[in-house]
């Protein structure tokens, strides 16, 4: 099997820190050979996987420039969002390939190659694996899952819930449901600590270049 080059991309260090962690345990079939935080990848590679944790979904913007980027190679979008029409506008603006986060790691793995050989574009995980999800992410230490970390992170950038559920694909009721999870878990009763502790505890976009681990 060939062995890709890949770039990561998504403005939390954490979270990409540990989605690179998960990759290099198949480094004889991939490589991660950059962590882009600015979304303006300059190396050479053959997938760019865009995690989408707090981040634009795949047919903002940032999946357009990025599939316009040579360098870029094919553009695989990351995310918990399967919905139809979210994941057609993805392939629309540009992606090549679009992932759930439900995959088990040796599934994402195998699913990067079969995009890399043009033998498929989607590929749906089990939406229960919501709560052991793989990488990391900001919070987790504080017992907060991705699902949640996501939505404090969206507050922590000042989004309302109507723009949080737009962003998140999800039902206002489920945005607050989740808002008052996350709430308990932090210890905090309305948004503007909220908001503070998001502040001093990574929930706000990193802004940098960092290289993968050698």
């Amino acid at each position: 099997m060939e062995s890709l080059r890949i770039a990561l991309v998504d403005d939390y260090e954490i979270v990409l820190r540990g989605l690179e962690m998960m990759l290099r345990s198949y480094g004889d079939t991939l490589e991660v050979v950059e962590i882009d935080l600015n979304r303006d990848v300059d190396t050479p590679v053959h997938i760019t996987l865009y995690d989408t944790f707090a981040a634009t979904p795949g047919d903002g913007t940032d999946v357009h420039e990025l599939a316009n980027n040579p360098l870029a190679g094919k553009v695989v979008v990351y995310s918990w969002d399967l919905d139809e029409m979210r994941v057609k506008a993805a392939l629309a603006n540009g992606a090549s390939g679009y992932l759930s986060k439900g995959l088990p790691a040796a599934r994402l793995v195998a699913a990067l190659h079969e995009i890399h050989r043009g033998e498929g574009e989607v590929f749906q995980g089990s939406s229960s694996q919501a709560q052991s999800s793989l990488g990391d992410w900001p919070g987790r230490e504080e017992g907060l899952t991705q699902r949640e970390a996501e939505i404090l992170a969206l507050i922590t950038q000042g989004l309302t819930n109507a723009e949080i559920a737009d962003r998140a694909r999800l039902s206002i009721n489920t945005v607050k449901t989740f808002i008052r999870s996350c709430y308990r878990r932090i210890g905090v009763t309305d948004r503007s600590n909220a908001i503070l502790w998001g502040l001093a505890h990574g929930f706000f976009p990193d802004h940098k270049r960092v290289k993968p681990r050698q």
